[in-house]
Order: C-alpha cells, then sequence, then structure tokens
C-alpha cells in the first residue's frame, strides 16, 4: 500500500511540475516586442508594445504613433493568466485621466486584442511579434509629448482654413471702464433629473424687463458643469468687450450643467457610462431648462429667439440636440465636437427643412486637435447635403484658447440678419448650400 501511495505520489507530483512548466512556457512566451496598426472611431492609430517577464513579473510599455505625434506609457497591472494577458494604460483628455483597458488572447506570435477607451469604444486588434527581443522605436523618433485631445488628425483639405480671423489680442481680458453684464446661479426643479440643479446666467449691460432678449444657451464639456465657461471661458468677460465694442446683439446666455444625473459626479468623469446622463440632458433642456428662463427672464420666445451652442462633449450635444429640434433652435453651433455626435446625416433627416429653419450652423475644430475627424466629417456630410454651414478650423488643440475665440467669433454672427453679419471668407466658409465637399 505504501509502495502504491508513493507511486501515485510522485505521479502528481510529476503531473503538477508538467503543467506548471507549461504554465511557464506561455507566460514567457509574451516576451518580445508586438506591433499594431488598427482603425478607430477617430482616425487610424499604429502601436508598438514592449513585454517582458521576470519571474512572476511582467512589466511593460507602449508607444504609439497617431498622425506623427508620439507617445511613450507604462502598460499598468500586466497579468498573464494561461493564454490570457490584461493590462492598461491611461492618458490625460480635456484635463482628466483615461484608461484603456486591455485584454489578450495569445495565440504564438499573435495577440488578439479587446481594448475599452473609457466607456468611448470598444475596439478590436490583433498585436503581431516582429521580435523576441525588447526593441523600442528608434532614437530618431523617440516619442514626443502629445498634443491633447486623443485620435489622429486628418490631414487638412484646401477647404479647411479659418472662416474668419481670430479674435484681436486681449479679446478675453477684463476691461476698466466698461459696462458689465450680471452673472448669476440660479436654481430650477428638474422633472427629468428629480432634483434641483444650478445653472448660471448671464445678462447682458442694461438688461430690462421692458424688452424680450434671444437667448444663448452655451454648454461645457465632459467633467465640467455649470461654471466652467465663466472660470475657465471668461464667457462674461468676453461677451461684456464685445457689448462695449457694439459687436453684439444683446442677449442672455445661460451656462447649465449638460450632465443630467441626480448621482453626484465621479472624480473620475469617464467611469460608468458618461454618455448616457449628457444625452439625457436633451429632456431636461428642453422640458425644464427653458421654460425656467422664459418665465424668469426677459426671454425671447421660438426658436429665432433661441441658439444653442457648446465645445467638445458640449459641442455633440448641440448639434445632437439642436438639430434634433428645429423647431426650438434656429442657430448652433459645436466647437471640437466629441465622440457623443452623431453623424450629420442622421441628424439632418429633412435637408430642405434643415435649410429652411436654420439660420446659423456653425462647426469648428482645432488643426492639431485629435478629435478633428468627428467635425470635419461632419461638415464633408454638410456638404454633401447641401445644408448651408460655417466651416471654422482653427489654429490649436482640444484647449481652452480655440474654445474662447469660437465663443468671441459665433456671437458676433448670432441673432443678426446675414447683411448685418461679418462676412466668412476662404474656400468652403460659407453659410450658404455649398457643393459637396470632396474628400481624400
Amino acid at each position: 500500500m505504501a509502495t502504491t501511495m508513493s507511486i501515485k505520489t510522485r505521479c502528481t507530483v510529476a503531473v503538477a511540475l508538467a503543467l506548471a512548466a507549461v504554465g511557464a512556457v506561455r507566460a514567457a512566451d509574451v516576451t518580445g516586442t508586438w506591433k499594431a496598426e488598427f482603425d478607430t472611431q477617430v482616425g487610424p492609430q499604429s502601436y508598438t508594445y514592449t513585454l517582458e517577464q521576470d519571474g512572476d513579473r511582467v512589466t511593460g510599455k507602449a508607444y504609439s504613433d497617431i498622425a506623427g505625434q508620439r507617445r511613450r506609457v507604462e502598460l499598468e497591472n500586466v497579468k498573464l493568466d494561461a493564454d490570457t494577458i490584461t493590462f492598461f494604460e491611461t492618458f490625460e483628455f480635456q484635463g482628466n485621466e483615461v484608461r484603456i483597458d486591455y485584454e489578450g488572447k495569445i495565440s504564438g506570435d499573435q495577440i488578439s486584442f479587446t481594448r475599452k477607451v473609457g466607456n468611448f469604444a470598444t475596439e478590436k486588434l490583433v498585436a503581431r511579434r516582429v521580435s523576441r527581443r525588447i526593441t523600442p522605436p528608434a532614437p530618431d523618433s523617440a516619442p514626443r509629448r502629445p498634443r491633447r485631445g486623443f485620435g489622429a488628425p486628418v490631414e487638412l483639405g484646401p477647404d479647411d482654413k479659418p472662416a474668419f480671423p481670430p479674435a484681436p489680442t486681449g479679446f478675453d481680458a477684463r476691461r476698466d471702464g466698461i459696462k458689465r453684464g450680471k452673472v448669476e446661479t440660479v436654481e430650477y426643479d428638474s422633472t427629468t433629473v428629480g432634483i434641483k440643479r444650478r445653472m448660471v446666467v448671464y445678462t447682458p449691460p442694461g438688461y430690462s424687463k421692458d424688452k424680450k432678449y434671444p437667448v444663448l444657451y452655451l454648454l461645457h464639456g465632459i467633467g465640467d458643469n455649470e461654471n466652467g465657461w465663466i472660470r475657465k471661458g471668461s464667457a462674461d468677460v468676453i461677451l461684456d468687450n464685445l457689448y462695449a465694442d457694439k459687436k453684439l446683439v444683446p442677449m442672455i446666455v445661460v451656462m447649465p450643467n449638460g450632465r443630467a444625473s441626480a448621482e453626484p459626479p465621479p472624480a473620475n468623469p469617464f467611469q460608468g457610462n458618461p454618455f448616457e446622463a449628457y444625452a439625457a440632458f436633451e429632456k431636461d433642456l428642453l422640458k425644464d431648462v427653458i421654460p425656467y428662463i422664459e418665465s424668469h427672464y426677459s426671454a425671447a420666445a421660438g426658436p429665432k429667439g433661441r441658439a444653442l451652442a457648446g465645445l467638445s462633449m458640449g459641442g455633440g450635444q448641440s448639434l445632437n440636440f439642436g438639430l434634433s429640434n428645429l423647431d426650438t433652435f434656429a442657430w448652433v453651433g459645436g466647437f471640437s465636437s466629441a465622440p457623443n455626435t452623431r453623424g450629420a446625416r442622421s441628424l439632418v433627416g429633412d435637408p430642405a427643412a434643415a435649410r429652411a429653419k436654420l439660420r446659423l450652423l456653425w462647426v469648428s475644430c482645432g488643426d492639431r486637435d485629435g478629435l478633428m475627424n468627428i467635425s470635419k466629417s461632419f461638415h464633408q456630410d454638410l456638404g454633401e447635403l447641401k445644408v448651408p454651414h460655417i466651416w471654422h478650423v482653427d489654429s490649436g488643440g482640444h484647449s481652452w484658447p480655440v474654445w474662447k475665440n469660437d465663443l468671441h467669433l459665433i456671437c458676433r454672427l448670432l441673432f443678426r440678419d446675414k447683411k448685418d453679419r461679418p462676412t466668412a471668407s476662404g474656400p468652403g466658409q460659407s453659410d450658404r448650400a455649398a457643393e459637396p465637399v470632396p474628400r481624400p
């Protein structure tokens, strides 16, 4: 009996050691340099991953090349479990940290990855081993600090130009000796969300209840709130200066909180499903915000007296909500619109109605913005649909200097007849029904 048990024990130990050896071989087999090229909703991307195992510890780096913009990051929490590898990397977007999670199945010299970019997108890609050595990119292509934003800027075409000259120096600096508008924070009952919510309201110098004022509803980006356009975007200063220069139709500007949720915002605004709360704001805007403003302020009613514009996530909201509600808004603008933006062909189901009802449609983006593909594609589709619009390509990335300039430029056009507006210039810069824009 003892001899029999000894044989069984030896067999068990042998099997365990064999399985452990197999596991060790599989784990060690990821060491090397892996490359992947893949398309995303914001353009093509190229990655080099280097993976190395030292005993039970696995480390790695990712080198990305996005339209010539390179970055290098450490891969975090790298784990191997049989033929599965997981890790994540992080990058900065609009001042917020975004996490990209990877889960890959290893098969020889190939890893099939599922890649989750926050809650923006889930992508499939294949990384192939090009060397069993750790071979980072050559020094002459060393990674550089990335521009803000993510995705690949498209190659700019002949009509991808500024529609207007930039705002003059000091346009966003507080001046002495001029009249100022009033900025106040108000609370309203949101039947949509089920709580009291806040918004910031700017009323122009000389505001009087004896006249009706058109209203611009101005939306912020992800991770921000109703205070963003004042604290970061100097919206009140920009408006005051335009009034002082007699370049602005007196208007009320409403800056609501575009995240329609009773839950407090997470520390990382990309956690959970951020698009859901921002999409829900459409109902809050239409059913609660606008009725409150028009019952508590001397606000003009009707689409010709309402404009909707915003930046990044707020730019996508503005295009989505504005073009879906042409009986509510006749003036619509998207600045550097984010991946929440629906396609123009989806939003403009009836181009003839859009041409008849819109007084102004503004689409803009910085020429170094990683989200350029979104705005450019939107512009191209509008051209093919023959929907009049302004296409303005600014100088800069996904950042406040671009959005401040957008606000300055679009506000000079709002609530004016075309004959009284500054004229757009340059190829493709027209708010008439232009010919379709050629695609590259």
